[in-house]
């Protein structure tokens, strides 16, 4: 009987996982193809879809107008029934960012009924959302933070000062000024022309690197995906040399 049932879990992990790696091809796909402005996608691994590495364009007519943010996504196996995660490898000031680049949005927290968070269950993550909905929901958080529960306590105290005062207590201005303007250096080193007009920002964006293969079959992601293999080193999230540098 033990032994059935072994055999059924993983019978039921292998379900899982072969049905996130569809819903990860599937995903991706659409979004080379169909490219979504003020972000940018790529596989942080060839041959894997459970990480993926994106590039955020600060949207115009905000303080992050011009910036050029690199984060990092991470996805279960049993995605789209949990959620991702993801990390900013670009420095960020915000009071929704962890020192160490880690994202809180509500969008991306488990379902659960937790009333001391001040989330609603529906403002959690859903089965129905995807890559698409997650980042423009970040690109909206850039410029809207929550204050509530903030990750970056000083980031939020600061954007409140800024915020009560119209603009005219600098000091949350100032520091992503400098952030956006080291961003862009960073984007030339990549190679990435970054928009900033909001022309150029509403403007399809072009992907970066040519599109996947229609001849790579799925099982070619599934059968080299390894569990064991999918933690990344911090060197590997400090560079992301496969897709940022052209």
């Amino acid at each position: 009987m033990k032994g059935d049932t072994g055999e059924a879990d993983m019978s039921s992990d292998e379900a899982r996982r072969s049905s996130a790696v569809k819903a990860l091809a599937s995903e991706y796909k659409s979004l080379v193809e169909e490219p979504v402005e003020g972000f940018q996608v790529g596989l942080a691994q060839e041959d894997c879809l459970f990480e993926w590495q994106v590039a955020i364009f600060g949207p115009p007519e905000t303080l992050y107008q011009g910036g050029y943010f690199k984060a990092r996504m991470k996805f279960p196996q049993d995605y789209p029934y949990s959620p991702p995660t993801m990390k900013f490898l670009t420095k960020v000031w915000h009071p929704n960012v962890y020192e160490n680049g880690d994202l809180c949005i509500s969008i991306l927290h488990p379902p659960i009924d937790d009333p001391q968070s001040g989330e609603l269950p529906c403002e959690r993550w859903n089965p129905t959302q995807t890559v698409r909905t997650i980042l423009l929901s970040v690109i909206s958080l850039l410029n809207e933070p929550n204050t509530f529960s903030p990750a970056n306590v000083d980031a939020s105290v600061m954007y409140r000062r800024w915020k009560e005062s119209n603009g005219q207590d600098k000091e949350y201005e100032e520091i992503i000024r400098k952030q956006v303007l080291a961003s862009r250096d960073e984007a030339e080193k990549d190679g990435v022309k970054v928009p900033i007009t909001l022309e150029d920002y509403t403007r399809a964006s072009r992907p970066q690197k040519a599109e996947p293969d229609p001849s790579i079959e799925l099982n070619d992601f599934y059968d080299d995906f390894d569990p064991e293999e999918d933690d990344t080193s911090e060197q590997d999230e400090s560079t992301g040399d496969s897709f940022y540098s052209k």
